[in-house]
């Protein structure tokens, strides 16, 4: 298949996976391993998440310069930010110190991705069916304590197809925060995680890319910020009536069909 095809397919797989529980990084690694596509340091895999970052700062905007706004005269708006930047902490010093693993082995290993799918899966499955207790319902008004053990989770995903999403979900429902509220503040904590990878990708990455992977990167860029719109349009809503046992039993159907192709030898 022509690789600006696939560019684009892998694009719209990030849109439609990175909010989501079932981790965008492993569909699209397992996802360019069956399709034969090999980028320069496994770079495409990590910048096209610019896409779905201004995707949900779209979405967001308005509440997010209302909060930058206030943030000089309103206490909670400056409670707000100190608790993303808190949770965001954990994943920024992990995420620099074991960049070369990650980058190099983590992301290089199918077997490795497709189990953690499937692992994910279950513990999904398994904490949404917990009866835990909601004690926090708004997720702009977590404490910085409970915002960094959500970091802490988020650190998990570090290991891909562990999913940042639903490490950093489960996290949290675990900690008493509602099921909707804990889907939110992912959304909010992906912003200065994803645009964090994003930088320090590029700034390691830089001698690595040619003008192919930048005209390759753009296409994965733009169709995962179409289609990470219409994901976090609607996510909220759809766990508020269904939770996460859907996102568990994909995780654990595409894990299992991987391993399966992987062991026949693709």
């Amino acid at each position: 298949m022509n690789e600006t095809i696939i560019a684009g397919l892998l694009g719209l797989l990030e849109g439609l996976t990175e909010f989501i529980p079932v981790s965008s990084t492993g569909h699209i690694l397992l996802a360019g391993h069956f399709l034969g596509f090999n980028s320069s340091g496994k770079t495409f895999e990590v910048l096209i998440q610019l896409g779905a970052i201004l995707a949900i700062v779209g979405v967001y905007a308005q509440r997010l310069i209302h909060v930058f706004a206030s943030a000089p005269h309103d206490p909670a708006a400056r409670r707000f930010i100190l608790t993303v930047l808190v949770a965001f902490l954990p994943a920024a010093i992990i995420g620099v110190a074991a960049h070369g693993i990650i980058k190099t082995i983590l992301f290089e290993t199918p077997i490795l991705i497709a189990s953690m799918l499937v692992l994910g899966g279950v513990i999904l499955l398994w904490v949404d069916r917990l009866n835990l207790p909601e004690r926090e319902t708004d997720a702009m008004r977590l404490s910085p304590t409970l915002a960094f053990k959500i970091g802490l989770f988020q650190c998990l995903a570090m290991i891909p197809g562990v999913s940042r999403s639903g490490s950093t979900i489960v996290g949290a429902m675990l900690m008493g925060v509602s099921k909707r509220a804990a889907a939110e503040f992912s959304f909010f904590l992906s912003m200065p995680t994803m645009a964090g990878a994003f930088t320090y990708d590029l700034y390691k990455s830089r001698d690595l890319l040619n003008a192919k992977d930048i005209d390759l990167i753009t296409i994965g860029f733009v169709a995962a910020f179409i289609s990470g719109i219409f994901v976090v349009r609607g996510l909220l809503d759809f766990v508020g009536r269904h939770g996460y046992a859907a996102f568990g039993w994909w995780r654990i159907i595409v894990g299992t069909a991987a391993l399966v192709l992987i062991y026949a030898g693709y």
